[in-house]
Order: structure tokens, then C-alpha cells, then sequence
């Protein structure tokens, strides 16, 4: 009996610590009122009679007219215009009477209300009774079985959001999610106000020049663009939360589906150009690091600085030209029955964000071994290998984790000129596709699409830097 009671006052000054905590935080203690409404409703109706009763008015009343027949009040506003007087002659301003008067009177405000502060709370802590603040009603509550019981009842989503700001790393998860979120609607706004002010027509660019005012208007009606702007941002941002963003306007199919549709090609070819890009990149810039202006090296970043330069569409055309054409090795065209019709797409794709990373990575790797941790590690006569994979590596990834992060984005937001020259069925050639009809519903489906994949990889990102970097993991468990 004696190990139960013993737990339950655990659990409950663990509640009541995390509350403190949460509460002293002013942007957190608005959560713990809209979560905890009608609990907090209570306490408040609660420390109203507790006041009351207290007369905590009548004390401060009582200590300011001490303050005021001691003797306090007039020397403090003497001090106060005697400081005044010195700073405006010190600093040859040109203050009216007035004005210099005002600023007396504010100070006098604002330091004689911080003494009676002090004054009363000096006579509570000499008090058999104590302050009966807000939080300490709240704390009260929460420390009798009833009052746990009845919070738990009425204000169970505040003991969620406790959890949450409780436990750092979920608290930062949650708040990444929620920038996400902010990201996604504002991205959502601005693209949706731009098309609905363009001055192209969507039902002219569908129907043609030569449909009959009956059509278009038809058109109109059954698409909802007679309605205000209001209304069909509304339900665009609807759709997002319901998975559905309307029909495309050519071929009435269901945006969303399409996107599902062709989202696992472009997810295969990104993962397979991205494993290709990292295995040769980064042993490559490692290498080329470690080697710093040997020929190995100048080869490497020549050979990298054509990578980046070299235009997508111009190095898959020279593929299918030579590999496909001349030599007969591998299909042109992109086939869902045949795996070799990926290597093409894959290398071209993979081409720019393997150049991208192994230039990061010699930078990176170049700049962490120059630094005295690996000066020391080497004195201690660790092997050359043990102080690049142990010591450099690991602190030169989070620029690497960042280019490649931000590559990998953009490539899941549809390679499309890539998916062009392959004839790939893939987000880009939709995209691109219905952009120039243009197709509204499948243009903000794609936008937004990208939006979210960018937000998700970003997030992904960051947690990943917490994992890498014990400077940042140990910021996060801070708080």
C-alpha cells in the first residue's frame, strides 16, 4: 500500500512539475487555457473566491498607503526629477517641462508599483497563509485525488499538449509539422490567387475559340469558377485535408488519383538515382579530400563541374543516341516490363545531384580535417583511416545532409525533363503536361504536391541533423 501511495505522489508531482514549467512559458500557457478550457474555467471561479477571501486588494491598498505616509513616495519623485534634470543637462536635449514632467510621472508609476509589488508580497511570505496566485490555485487542485480526476475528465487534451511540450523531441517534431502545415497553406494561397488573377479564361483554353457563350457558361457552372474567390480558395484548401482537389478540366479524372497514379515511377527512379549519387559521391569526395591537389583531385573536380553543367535533356538525347541507337544495349524509351529501361533515367537524373555531392563533400571533409580535434586524434596515432571515418566524416555530413535533402526534394517533385526525353509517365511530365492547357485543378495539384513532398523531405532533414550532430541533440533535449 505504502510503494502505491509513493507511486501515485510521484505521478503526481510529475504532473504538477511539468504544469510549472509549461505555465512560466507564455506562448505554452495559452495552450494549456484552449486545451483546458472548462477546467481552467474552474480554477479561474476557483481563485476569484480564494482572492476574495484573501483580500489581497486590501493588502496592497494597506501597503500603499504606507508607502505613501512613509515618506517613500515623495523621495522616490524627487530622486526621480533630480535623475531627470542630470541626463537632460549630460545629454544637452531639448526637453519642454511638459514632456519632462510626463516621463517623471511614468517612472514614478512604474517604480512605485514595483515596490508596493514587493512590499506585498514580502508581507505574504511573512504570512501563515501565502498568496493565493493563479498557478498555485491550479497546483492545488491538481494535488488532491478529486481535482486530478475531475482535470483528467474535463481537460484531457491539455494533458496531450503536456506531453507534448514535455518531451523535447516530440515537441520539436510537432512543431516542424506545424511550420509544414503553415508552408503548405500559404504556398497554397499565393498560387491559387495568382491563377484565379491570370487573365487567360479556363473554359476558353478547354472548349476552344469556337464553343458558343452556352458552353462556356455550362463549363463555368460545373467546375464552380462563377463563384468568389473566397469560396474556391475554401474549398481548395478543403481538398487538401479531404485528399480531393477536384477534376482535371481535360479528361475529368480525379487529380488526386493521377498524382497517386504516377507518384511510385518518379519515387523509383529518385531512390535509385539518389543510391547511386551517394554510393560514388561520397567515397569520391572523401577521396579527393584527403588527397587535396593531387591529379586524382583536379580530375575529380573537373569531372564534377561538367557534371553540374551538363544539361539534363542534352545528356539523355547523347544516351539514347549512343547506348540505345548505335550500340543497341538498352531500350530508349522507358518500359514498365523491363528493369534495364531504368538505368538511362537513373544515371542522367542522378548525374547533377552526384556532382552536387561530391563537391560538398570535399568542401566539407576539407574544412572539419583542418580543425584541432583531428589534429589531436592524430597525435594520439590513430590511423589516418580510423581519424577521417571516426572523427572528419561524421562532422562534415550536415552540409552533405543538406544538399542532398533539398536535391532529393526537388528530384520527387518531378524530374520532368528527364521523364521528357524518357518517356516517362512520371509527376514532372504531368505537371509540364497540364501546364501549358493550362489545367488549373492539376497545376494547383502538382504545386501543392511539391509543397508537401519539399516540407516532408525538410523535416526529415532537420530530424536527421539531431541524429547526427550531438550539439544539436542535445539542444533539442533542452528544449
Amino acid at each position: 500500500m505504502v510503494s502505491k501511495k509513493n507511486w501515485i505522489d510521484r505521478w503526481t508531482d510529475n504532473i504538477q512539475y511539468h504544469y510549472k514549467k509549461a505555465y512560466q512559458n507564455k506562448s505554452w500557457r495559452m495552450g494549456l487555457f484552449i486545451f483546458g478550457m472548462l477546467f481552467q474555467l474552474i480554477i479561474f471561479i476557483s481563485y476569484l473566491i480564494r482572492q476574495k477571501k484573501s483580500g489581497e486588494k486590501n493588502i496592497r491598498d494597506k501597503m500603499e498607503k504606507q508607502f505613501n505616509e512613509s515618506g517613500r513616495a515623495e523621495a522616490l519623485r524627487s530622486q526621480l526629477e533630480n535623475q531627470e534634470k542630470q541626463k537632460i543637462k549630460f545629454l544637452n536635449l531639448n526637453v519642454s517641462s511638459s514632456q519632462n514632467q510626463r516621463r517623471v510621472e511614468k517612472l514614478y508609476k512604474e517604480e512605485s508599483n514595483r515596490e508596493i509589488s514587493e512590499r506585498v508580497e514580502a508581507y505574504y511570505e511573512n504570512d501563515e497563509t501565502g498568496a493565493q496566485s493563479y498557478l498555485q490555485t491550479t497546483l492545488d487542485w491538481l494535488s488532491t485525488t478529486g481535482g486530478l480526476v475531475l482535470s483528467l475528465f474535463l481537460a484531457w487534451p491539455m494533458y496531450l499538449f503536456l506531453i507534448v511540450v514535455s518531451l523535447p523531441s516530440l515537441h520539436y517534431l510537432i512543431q516542424r509539422l506545424l511550420m509544414m502545415f503553415f508552408v503548405i497553406i500559404g504556398v497554397t494561397v499565393i498560387v491559387f490567387t495568382l491563377l484565379y488573377l491570370s487573365p487567360s479564361d479556363p473554359a476558353t483554353n478547354i472548349l476552344g475559340n469556337q464553343a458558343t457563350p452556352e458552353q462556356v457558361e455550362n463549363f463555368r457552372q460545373l467546375h464552380g469558377l462563377n463563384d468568389s474567390y473566397f469560396v474556391q480558395l475554401g474549398e481548395t484548401i478543403k481538398g487538401i485535408f479531404t485528399f480531393d482537389l477536384g477534376n482535371a478540366y481535360a479528361g475529368n479524372e480525379r487529380v488526386v488519383t493521377t498524382i497517386l497514379r504516377r507518384f511510385p515511377i518518379t519515387l523509383k527512379i529518385t531512390l535509385y538515382a539518389l543510391g547511386l549519387s551517394v554510393a560514388v559521391a561520397l567515397p569520391a569526395g572523401i577521396y579527393a579530400a584527403v588527397k587535396t591537389n593531387t591529379t586524382f583531385d583536379q580530375l575529380f573536380m573537373l569531372i564534377a563541374l561538367l557534371g553540374i553543367s551538363i544539361p539534363s535533356f542534352w545528356q539523355g538525347l547523347i544516351f539514347i543516341l549512343t547506348f540505345s541507337i548505335n550500340l543497341g544495349w538498352l531500350p530508349a524509351t522507358y518500359s514498365s516490363t523491363n528493369a534495364m529501361s531504368l538505368i538511362m533515367p537513373t544515371v542522367v537524373l542522378g548525374t547533377g545531384l552526384m556532382a552536387s555531392v561530391a563537391r560538398m563533400t570535399r568542401s566539407s571533409t576539407l574544412e572539419v580535417i583542418n580543425e584541432d580535434y583531428i589534429l589531436t586524434a592524430r597525435a594520439k596515432g590513430l590511423s589516418e583511416a580510423k581519424v577521417i571515418l571516426r572523427h572528419a566524416v561524421p562532422n562534415a555530413l550536415i552540409p552533405i545532409i543538406t544538399i542532398i535533402g533539398l536535391q532529393f526534394g526537388g528530384m520527387l517533385g518531378g524530374a520532368s525533363v528527364t521523364e521528357k526525353v524518357f518517356s516517362i509517365n512520371g509527376i514532372g511530365s504531368y505537371i509540364v503536361d497540364k501546364q501549358f492547357i493550362p489545367d488549373i485543378p492539376s497545376v494547383m495539384a502538382g504545386v501543392i504536391y511539391i509543397a508537401i513532398v519539399l516540407s516532408i523531405v525538410n523535416v526529415f532533414v532537420d530530424l536527421l541533423y539531431s541524429f547526427l550532430d550531438p550539439r544539436i541533440r542535445s539542444r533539442v533535449k533542452n528544449g
